[in-house]
């Protein structure tokens, strides 16, 4: 009867992690690309527009839908001690995956035409975090760098 008991329990937890870690995936990489734009502590609409824009593409989202995910992803950010607690769990994404985030990154950092030193370091800091070897950091960032 325990062992029933633990087994129903057991499947009922296994289902909502299941289910969640897709919604926790979702949350970290928006939750990241809000680390970007807060990084120069000026958040403008270019900025805001891109993130919902990224997180439509990256994940198929509707624009209400991007912009739901996006206002818990900023609460999480402005309240996060460190990067690592999105990036733990996003290590197990796919190379591609990881690299079209590092990509959506840059996206935010030069959506205002202006590259601060703090958002290039997160990325890098991110890209290490998720090895992301520094060949891809680099043609991450020259696919999305506006042309001089």
């Amino acid at each position: 009867m325990i062992q029933s008991l633990k087994s129903f329990f057991n499947q009922i937890v296994d289902g909502n992690v299941q289910e969640n870690q897709s919604l926790d995936t979702n949350l970290a990489i928006a939750a990241l690309l809000c680390q970007v734009s807060q990084a120069d502590h000026s958040v403008d609409e270019k900025e805001e527009a891109t993130k919902i824009q990224m997180l439509g593409k990256l994940f198929s989202l509707t624009e209400a839908d991007a912009k739901t995910l996006l206002q818990e992803a900023t609460l999480r950010s402005e309240n996060s001690a460190s990067l690592y607690e999105f990036t733990d769990q996003l290590r197990d994404l796919e190379h591609q995956q990881r690299f079209e985030l590092i990509q959506s990154m840059w996206q935010v950092a030069y959506a205002d035409h202006h590259l601060d030193p703090i958002e290039e370091a997160i990325i890098r800091k991110v890209a290490e975090l998720l090895y992301v070897n520094h060949n891809d950091f680099i043609r991450a960032k020259l696919s999305v760098a506006p042309s001089s």
